[in-house]
């Protein structure tokens, strides 16, 4: 007899406690080796004062199982609340999230019967760091941060669930004709580790043509790579071309903790009403099976949830009249998933899976010679009607004990000097000072010490200009930390 494992359970908000009692249910029908210690997160913690959603208690379940299967969360609207998913998966290292989007044809409409791709999100970084800052009247801003340990173990595990699962290509998605240094880094390492893996083709697209091939053309996708928001938008219109979000289910992994969910929201205006899907949660759940070793039991529930959907008994969002038999609501098609416990498909492949321990070793790091050779100064400035040339003209004032002006930009277009006069300006003033003097690097800006970028930033307050932030620039062995301005 199997030991049994305990998992936390969260039943989250909306439809989800609907949801998560009909996959226990079948959990259980199945004979499943688990025992379910519950937790509250979510919107009932949220009214209790919790900004993060999670209470200490449900940490310290979660901490202890190390896995845990989790119903949709609503996240209130407004400042002051984080992301219960967000926050689960980069406090507990969950850096990997898998999707597969599968079409179910013809017992589910889809117009790509082939459809059978997984989509591997990068999970921790990028602009889910959700650093955000207000700056001035006028101008946002966000951190996209991307570090080369994040980027070096997705794409790595992207290549080792392709080999493990005997899939084919692996396609890197990135927008790094524009954001050169962070996506540029994700491009570069998957050009670096594929070659560690001959018997895996291996492409890159630009995100947007990516996004409409997914779209358009999704046989033609295998195993796809991404950073973590181009991910959560992939899969989203990934499930939805495959034949509904709603069956879809999603796993979060990390080296000793995982959580499980379906890819949708909680969806409250149809909460109580006994029609919601539960199938995202369920997929989601032969997900943790099989991460949990059971295999076995992925495959009975599996099975019979392909026998539910070929025997056409479905709830309202994936109804069609003449593909559809039955229209049911949630309760009824967790029932018809039980009574089909002990059948396959006829129509549709039989599910087997097989226990694929997936592992990553990271390359060590190599370290580099770091220089300081200049900084970009943000500014808060609406003077002199924007005039960017008055604005130039102070701030080359200062210049001087090794740093010059390089040039101005606002909203990352150079405005001085030599701009147009019809580029737009708003309040938000990036001011680049480089090193003036000594060998020089890159960029041909020589080495400056920190002392001197103080004394600048004293001489600009000095001259009355309002200093929000400073960005310090490096080099790296010679190579530029920071892409150059138009011009430079």
């Amino acid at each position: 007899m199997t030991d049994k494992q305990r998992i936390a359970v969260a039943y989250g908000d909306g439809i989800g406690p609907e949801i998560t009692e009909a996959t226990l249910r079948i959990l259980q029908a199945a004979d499943t080796p688990l025992e379910f210690d519950r937790i509250e997160i979510g919107e009932a913690a949220y009214r209790q004062g919790v900004s993060s959603g999670i209470p200490r208690q449900a940490w310290d379940v979660i901490r202890r199982n190390r896995v845990l299967l989790k119903g949709p969360i609503t996240t209130p609207q407004g400042g002051g609340y984080k992301s219960v998913n967000v926050t689960l998966r980069k406090s507990l290292g969950l850096f990997a999230n898998v999707r597969q989007c599968k079409s179910y044809t013809p017992y589910v409409a889809s117009n790509h019967p082939g459809m059978n791709l997984v989509i591997i999100r990068e999970n921790e970084e990028d602009l889910y760091a959700g650093i955000e800052y207000r700056q001035s009247q006028e101008t946002y801003q966000g951190l996209k941060l991307v570090s080369r340990p994040g980027t070096e173990n997705i794409i790595r595990y992207a290549f080792e669930y392709a080999r493990a699962y005997g899939r084919r290509k692996v396609t890197c998605m990135t927008k790094d004709n524009i954001m050169k240094m962070t996506d540029g880094l994700f491009h570069k390492t998957f050009d670096a580790i594929a070659p560690e893996y001959p018997e895996l083709r291996s492409e890159h697209q630009i995100i947007d043509i990516g996004a409409a091939r997914v779209a358009a053309i999704p046989e033609s996708m295998d195993v796809i790579v991404t950073l973590n928001l181009y991910g959560d938008i992939l899969s989203d219109i990934a499930a939805q071309v495959a034949g509904s979000v709603g069956l879809a289910g999603s796993a979060n992994i990390g080296e000793d903790a995982a959580m499980f969910e379906a890819v949708h929201g909680s969806a409250p205006d149809i909460a109580g009403r006994d029609v919601a899907n539960p199938s995202g949660l369920l997929v989601a759940a032969t997900q943790m099976l099989v991460h949990l070793g059971l295999g076995s039991y992925a495959e009975r529930i599996k099975n019979a949830w392909l026998c539910t959907l070929e025997d056409g008994i479905h709830t309202a969002d994936i109804y069609r009249e003449g593909i559809s038999e039955r229209s049911v609501g949630t309760t009824a098609f967790t029932d018809a998933v039980i009574e089909r416990l002990d059948q396959t498909p006829q129509i549709a492949d039989k599910v087997t899976y097989q226990d694929k321990a997936i592992e990553i070793t990271l390359a060590p790091a190599i370290a580099q010679r770091k220089a300081l050779v200049g900084v970009d100064v943000f500014l808060d400035w609406s003077e002199a009607d924007r005039d960017p040339n008055v604005l130039g003209r102070q701030l080359e004032a200062a210049n001087g004990d090794g740093l010059r002006l390089s040039m101005v930009t606002n909203r990352g277009v150079k405005v001085y000097p030599e701009g147009l006069p019809e580029t737009y300006r708003s309040d938000h003033w990036r001011c680049r000072y480089l090193g003036g003097e000594g060998e020089g690097e890159a960029s041909g800006a020589g080495s400056v010490e920190f002392p001197q970028v103080l004394r600048l930033l004293e001489r600009i307050h000095n001259a009355g200009l309002e200093v929000i932030k400073t960005e310090h620039l490096y080099t790296f062995d010679g190579e530029l930390g920071f892409t150059l301005g138009q011009g430079e």
